[in-house]
């Protein structure tokens, strides 16, 4: 889902990237030695599920839901995606692409890969690459979304670099279904509902968030964030249940808008004061000029945030936790705040934890970080949770496999990895069952990881 670049000053030493997974259970963390994965299921306690040193620089990193498999991609290697068993500490398969992975988008169906000027489609069922968009509109932040229902797996990306037009992708029949002309400056944010129903898009402006219909592309719903300044929106986020729109910038202040069509608040039966207000001011609208008539329409936020660390790049979601509506907050200065939220009244939302993801300085002791504030919990390491095979991999090799968008596939795979069946991550009922061939065209012996 939504990712954050860390900062490398003082503010956020060791953290390269954040992002949660598809249904906010889960948190990944690159750092400067490696990644985290966490599970966000309770507020009191953030558990470490998993820890990795054995790449540095990750400034990727996407879970499958709740799954074993990880995509990584390392500053070291930033042209090539590998893709791990994290539970058993095997890699699946890896690819290298023709520049270097901006971003990376996973559902149960696909897993998209987006370069600057180009994203490729991938099966994930097997990896095989289905298709290649090349020659798409300069990306230099890797701007995309992806849906999570694999029903859908709708695709969206910027159909311009100069204007806010989107482009909505169907990854699992290869084909346009629309572009939304959503705004007159650049895209900066985009995001999917978890249905693949509704698209939440921010310009480079900052000032109005718009929400669309998938997959027809009319305008549903239109919030405005602010009027004083433009910012740089750096996550936009659903609720699961498509009631809230949670948005996070470069400033003090996050933003979640409810998400209420009109006329269906009962309105009519119970009409209030406010109700009367805004009728009033609907009528009054009409005969004032466009811009200003768009901007009386705009509903505001229903809650607000108010951050501690003004400046910090940070990304934002909404989860149910516990039974109850919570905004989760991972920033650049290496906390994961956690809020409250009033479904019903909304407002000023209040920090009810706050997590470290890392230790402040990991190269020193972690006995100088107890004098303060308490241990950080210890995560499995990567020897402890992976056994490591005792034989010595032999060079058996997998068929190249590429096509005109330059992807190519890892070619050595070790011979221990290869056995009859289906890759299986934890159990039957995770997905995906990956399945692995020697000759990369889905037939043959398989892979077991």
């Amino acid at each position: 889902m939504e990712t954050v670049e860390g900062a490398d000053g003082p503010g956020g030493p060791g953290l390269c990237c954040a992002s949660f997974n598809q249904d906010t259970t889960s948190l990944a963390v690159g750092t400067k030695t490696g990644y985290r994965l966490f599970s966000v299921t309770s507020v009191d306690k953030l558990d470490c599920v998993f820890e990795s040193a054995e790449t540095p620089d990750v400034y990727i990193v996407e879970r499958l839901f709740s799954s074993s498999l990880v995509v990584v991609v390392s500053q070291a290697t930033p042209r090539r995606m590998n893709v791990y068993h994290f539970k058993k500490g095997t890699e699946i398969c890896n690819y290298s692409y023709s520049n270097n992975i901006l971003s990376v988008r996973l559902n149960r169906q696909r897993l998209v890969v987006c370069l600057e000027e180009s994203i490729y489609i991938h099966n994930i069922k097997d990896m095989k690459l289905l298709k290649t968009l090349l020659n798409t509109p300069p990306n230099p932040s890797g701007l995309c979304a992806l849906s999570i229902t694999h029903s859908n797996s709708y695709l969206a990306y910027p159909g311009s670099a100069t204007i806010g037009e989107i482009i909505v992708y169907d990854a699992n029949n290869l084909n346009t279904v629309t572009m939304i002309p959503a705004h007159d400056s650049p895209l900066a944010a985009i995001t999917f509902n978890a249905s693949g129903t509704k698209l939440a898009s921010a310009s480079e402006r900052g000032t109005v968030i718009r929400v669309f219909t998938v997959p027809e592309g009319h305008r549903l719903l239109e919030f405005r964030r602010g009027m004083k300044r433009y910012v740089s929106i750096s996550s936009l986020s659903f609720s699961l249940d498509a009631q809230f729109l949670c948005a996070s910038s470069n400033t003090e202040t996050v933003h979640i808008f409810k998400l209420e069509q009109p006329g269906n608040s009962g309105e009519e039966s119970s009409p209030t004061w406010s109700a009367y207000m805004g009728k009033m001011i609907s009528a009054a609208s009409s005969y004032l000029p466009a811009q200003v008539s768009d901007m009386m329409n705009q509903d505001r936020a229903f809650a607000t945030v108010r951050l501690n660390v003004p400046g910090q790049r940070n990304v934002c979601a909404l989860a149910t936790i516990q039974k109850l509506p919570r905004l989760l907050v991972a920033s650049s200065d290496g906390q994961l705040y956690v809020y409250n939220l009033d479904p019903h009244e909304g407002g000023e939302c209040v920090l009810v934890k706050k997590h470290r993801l890392f230790r402040p300085d990991e190269e020193q002791a972690v006995s100088e970080e107890s004098e303060t504030t308490l241990p950080a919990q210890t995560c499995p390491s990567y020897a402890a949770t992976v056994a490591i095979p005792a034989a010595t991999p032999s060079p058996a090799t997998l068929t190249g496999y590429s096509e005109d968008g330059g992807a190519k596939k890892g070619e050595v795979i070790p011979e221990h990895e290869f056995a009859a069946g289906p890759v299986c991550l934890d159990d039957e009922n995770e997905f995906p069952p990956i399945n692995w061939c020697r000759d990369g065209t889905g037939s043959g012996k398989g892979r077991r990881t």
